[in-house]
C-alpha cells in the first residue's frame, strides 16, 4: 500500500522566497538532495501540465536515480502541488507532493505532504530525507543577504 508522510515548518523568510526555492533549478539542486546526495536538475518547466526531471546522486558510491513528474497547481506565494514518478521500475507508482505556504508573524509556515510512496521505500526513511532536505531549504531561504 502506498504510503504518506507530512512536514510542518515555519521559516523565517518571505512566503515568495520558500515558493521560489520549489520553483528555480539551481535552487532545488542545492536543497532538495538529502545529505550525503548531489542533483542534476535536467528539466523545470513551471507552469500548470509543465514537466520536471532530476537526478540525486550518492556521492559515496557514484550510483544515481532519476525522477521527474508535472506541477498540477501553482499558486505563487502560496502552494504548489506536483507528481514524481522513479525510472526504475521496482519503483512504481506516482507520488504527488503539495506545498503549502502561509505567511505567519515570524516568516513562512509551510506544510507539505508527498502521497504515493512506493512501498518499497520505508516511510521512515523518507521522513530522514524529508527533514535533511527540510534543513538545507532552511539554510537557504532563511539568510538575509544584502546585494
Amino acid at each position: 500500500m502506498p504510503q504518506t508522510v507530512s512536514f510542518h515548518r515555519v521559516l523565517r523568510c518571505p512566503p515568495e522566497r520558500v515558493y521560489r526555492a520549489f520553483t528555480t533549478p539551481a535552487a532545488m539542486a542545492k536543497w532538495l538532495p538529502p545529505f550525503g546526495f548531489t542533483a542534476t536538475v535536467h528539466e523545470m518547466n513551471v507552469v500548470v501540465g509543465g514537466t520536471w526531471r532530476m537526478s540525486f546522486t550518492n556521492f559515496t558510491t557514484g550510483g544515481s536515480h532519476s525522477f521527474g513528474g508535472c506541477y498540477l497547481a501553482l499558486r505563487p506565494g502560496e502552494s504548489l502541488s506536483y507528481t514524481a514518478t522513479f525510472d526504475d521500475a521496482n519503483l512504481p507508482g506516482e507520488m504527488t507532493t503539495t506545498v503549502e505556504l502561509r505567511a505567519v508573524s515570524c516568516g513562512t509556515e509551510v506544510n507539505i505532504r508527498q502521497d504515493g510512496i512506493p512501498d518499497v521505500i520505508p516511510a521512515e526513511a523518507c521522513c530522514l530525507g524529508w527533514q535533511e532536505s527540510l534543513t538545507l531549504l532552511a539554510q537557504l531561504v532563511e539568510p538575509e543577504i544584502p546585494g
